[in-house]
């Protein structure tokens, strides 16, 4: 291309994100934090040490019961940990009004309560004040305007009049994230957005985050999932853990081997990628 021609603009479809800097603002920082079950003192996490920056995107990979969710849960101010420190947008947990930092934080899991004959678009609004049940006096024309442009960023505007209970899996998913951006959060947490979708509502939603990461670079994201066929090709980051312990943390090359998948779940597994895309099988034994 000659410096005199314009360049052309990138398709968020197609472009990759462009890695955060070292330098990149801290967003959640946890320090040798563990959390012991009080009633029978069983250990759910042990001394772990993550540190997520801005525009980085996260996969948070483990069995069942190896303390992914209560990770996330720590992330999002939903809880403290028993020992250790957790700082999230610059907030140590502990000396802040949670309330007020949790209204900043994105969070999708299928554990929320939507009111299933609420509109596509009335469930985004709801974001705007974090509550279940819309308060209609609280939304101006600027606001109910944000939930429109929020779920054609996401690809559903067509679901705007579309009772929520109606939607399929993978549309349902997509409005509770544009629901999550209301806040304008720095941070989105995604827990297991993918349970339960069929492959062509498994892949819509991949693209969608994968466009998500393209537009926002400033925004960080953690996504936890079982498989590593679910993961866009925005995630540069993955953290293994085990029996509530960090195996490894880091870029997903690095992490994302079938050494470490193997040593993490316990069982011979082969890994491969194309074109940004993961597979992990079992391998020989």
């Amino acid at each position: 291309m000659s410096p005199t021609q314009p360049s052309q603009p990138r398709n968020p479809a197609t472009a990759t994100p462009q890695p955060a800097p070292e330098s990149a603002r801290v967003i959640a920082a946890l320090e040798g934090v563990g959390v012991r079950r009080y009633s029978s003192g069983q250990v759910i996490l042990d001394a772990v040490d993550w540190t997520v920056r801005s525009g980085e995107h996260w996969a948070l990979l483990g069995a069942n019961g190896a303390g992914k969710t209560t990770l996330l849960r720590l992330v999002g101010a939903l809880m403290f940990p028993t020992v250790g420190t957790v700082e999230v947008l610059g907030h140590r947990l502990g000396s802040v009004d949670v309330r007020e930092l949790r209204a900043v934080i994105g969070l999708v899991s299928g554990a929320q309560k939507v009111p299933q004959d609420a509109t596509g678009h009335t469930v985004v609004l709801t974001g705007a004040t974090g509550t279940v049940q819309p308060l209609w006096r609280k939304y101006d024309a600027a606001t109910r305007e944000r939930a429109h442009e929020l779920l054609t960023e996401l690809d559903c505007k067509e679901l705007a009049d579309r009772p929520f209970g109606v939607c399929s899996g993978g549309q349902r998913a997509r409005i509770l994230i544009a629901r999550a951006l209301m806040a304008e959060p720095r941070l989105l947490l995604l827990d297991e957005p993918f349970n339960a979708l069929d492959l062509p509502s498994r892949e819509d939603l991949i693209d969608a985050l994968h466009r998500l990461a393209v537009g926002r670079p400033e925004l960080a994201t953690v996504t936890v999932t079982h498989h590593l066929e679910e993961l866009s090709p925005a995630i540069g980051h993955a953290l293994l853990l085990r029996d509530g312990r960090v195996q490894a943390a880091g870029p997903v090359d690095e992490v994302l081997t079938g050494e470490r998948m193997t040593a993490c779940f316990g069982r011979p597994i082969e890994v491969s990628r194309h074109e940004g895309r993961w597979l992990a099988r079992s391998g020989k034994r």
